[in-house]
């Protein structure tokens, strides 16, 4: 089955690049999914299969193109020779492990294997600013990170970042691509540490943290004030709509509240230390007993999965 809107590469078949395939795949691209490990790819074409299926049973498929999910997976192609897979693709989506001399390695390789100038060099990286894995490469104008929400398919942000000398038609690109097949970009100006979503989840993590270390609550009920009041407005607007709504606007907002808020975070401005610290066990003993026991975590994502789903159809209903 040839697709109309093109032919993109997914380099890694892990659980990410898995996830990218189903996107691309359910969006009527063409895609060609390569790792070196063929039972990974394998593997990894029975999980998309079954991923598409679960999206189709919930009305997800968001394609009118693209049918069912066996339809949509006829669009991807399992792959075990990178120059094969990214042989004119439009876009390349690399998913390999978090260290930037693997990035570094891999995106050598691409470099000297694309062909053409036109083509997207993405990577999935979660906080490595793509300046310190592209800046040698011929092609470095093409490079940019598009760092998805793991699960993509349910959770549909994705961070772009270009480097200082990404060329602006391909950040321009990535973001029509990523509107395309269904996701929510966010585009960086100007390349930072932990990009948007990890400053502003870090942030949340570490005012929690003081407050457990500080005694003033428990690890509990920073997860309480997060899932049974901050997060469920937060899953339909943001922290800006939220100050907008909740007063006159944002102007009458600041007017009448800015002065407290600006007294509060001048006494969270001291860092604390997560790793190697009593707090670490408490919190740890916290969401054992609490939540979840080490060993039932992966039933515990599966549970979370279910009912991102769910937000996901929900959501998708209040667009119609």
């Amino acid at each position: 089955m040839a697709s109309e809107k093109g032919k993109v590469a997914i380099i890694g078949s892990g659980l990410i690049g898995k996830s990218w395939s189903v996107l691309f795949c359910r969006a009527g691209y063409e895609v060609y999914l390569y790792d070196i490990d063929e039972k990974q790819v394998s593997n990894a074409l029975s999980g998309i299969l079954e991923s598409l299926q679960e999206l189709e049973g919930k009305g997800l498929l968001k394609n009118s193109k693209i049918t069912s999910a066996q339809e949509a997976h006829k669009l991807v192609h399992g792959c075990s020779d990178i120059a094969e897979a990214i042989e004119g693709a439009i876009y390349i989506q690399e998913n390999t492990p978090e260290n930037v001399d693997i990035k570094k390695k891999v995106f050598v390789n691409l470099d000297n294997l694309v062909k053409n100038d036109d083509t997207i060099l993405a990577s999935s990286t979660s906080c490595i600013v793509p300046s310190r894995f592209t800046e040698t490469l011929k092609h470095r104008k093409q490079c940019i990170v598009a760092h998805p929400v793991n699960p993509p398919h349910y959770v549909p942000l994705v961070e772009i970042v270009p480097a200082p000398w990404t060329e602006s038609s391909v950040v321009e690109r990535t973001r029509a691509i990523m509107k395309d097949i269904g996701q929510a970009p966010v585009t960086l100006n100007k390349e930072v540490n932990g990009f948007l979503l990890n400053r502003i989840q870090y942030a949340i993590i570490m005012e929690g943290w003081r407050l457990v270390e500080d005694g003033v609550c428990s690890p509990e009920d920073v997860d309480t004030v997060m899932s049974k009041g901050l997060g469920l407005r937060y899953s339909f607007m943001g922290p800006f709509e939220t100050m907008h709504m909740n007063a006159g606007g944002i102007l009458d907002y600041c007017e009448k509240y800015g002065s407290n808020i600006e007294k509060i975070c001048e006494e969270q401005g001291e860092s604390r230390q997560l790793h190697d610290s009593n707090t670490a066990q408490v919190v740890h003993d916290a969401m054992c007993n609490a939540s979840v026991p080490v060993e039932k975590l992966e039933e515990r994502r599966t549970w979370r999965d279910k009912r991102l789903a769910a937000l996901a159809v929900h959501q998708a209903g209040q667009e119609d």
